[in-house]
């Protein structure tokens, strides 16, 4: 739905991104610095610390995170100087924790490439990690596989064997009730009988391996 615009989109491996926002306004601290007034000093301070955070609100509601994925479960909020979150935290101490229940990271200078880097190198083991349970499942499948094939050679081995088995037992009943006749057929000077002797059939003696008899 709704067209979004970080100011920065940070490319890594693996089509990964992370988002950076820098839109959160700075008048106020400006404003600070301006004046010799105490209590409106402090003022302005408050201001600010309320603006920040307020705009950590609006980023906790953005669809950064749906629009740029594979992305990791936050957006960086970024201040381009430590001063400006200095002077915030010293108003709102928990800034920084009530961001991050909302998915937003606030990062300086000082902060973000370490950031960036830690973040990448959890990604680097995270991709490790992926290929090593997809080796294991390859593992498993292919186990599985060997003995469900291993257990088809079983059966058809034992069917062979039965298919010997009964072979076996026709060649006797044909040889003892069929071949005995039609040798002494053959054997009679019968006019148009064939000269050709009858074929005894031999009996099957090779067993699949592991299925020989007794």
């Amino acid at each position: 739905g709704r067209i979004v615009r970080p100011d920065m989109v940070i490319k890594l491996a693996g089509g990964r991104h992370i988002i950076v926002d820098a839109k959160v306004p700075f008048t106020s601290y400006l404003d600070a610095l301006e004046t010799d007034d105490p209590e409106e000093h402090a003022g302005f301070l408050r201001r600010h610390a309320h603006l920040m955070r307020g705009h950590v609100q609006a980023l906790s509601h953005k669809d950064y995170i749906e629009a740029f994925q594979p992305t990791p479960e936050f957006v960086i909020l970024f201040v381009p100087a430590d001063p400006f979150l200095d002077a915030a935290l010293s108003v709102d101490p928990e800034l920084i924790e009530y961001a991050f229940e909302r998915n937003v990271v606030i990062a300086t200078p000082s902060s973000l490439f370490a950031l960036l880097r830690t973040v990448a190198m959890g990604w680097h083991q995270e991709d490790i990690s992926a290929k090593a349970k997809e080796v294991q499942r390859l593992g498993r499948e292919l186990y599985t596989r060997l003995n469900t094939l291993s257990d088809h050679y079983g059966r058809v081995g034992h069917n062979l064997e039965k298919a010997v088995e009964a072979y076996n037992a026709t060649l006797s009943s044909l040889d003892s009730r069929v071949g005995v006749t039609v040798r002494k057929l053959h054997e009679m000077d019968i006019p148009g009988r064939t000269d050709r002797t009858p074929r005894e059939p031999i009996a099957i003696d090779t067993w699949p391996r592991g299925h020989s008899p007794l």
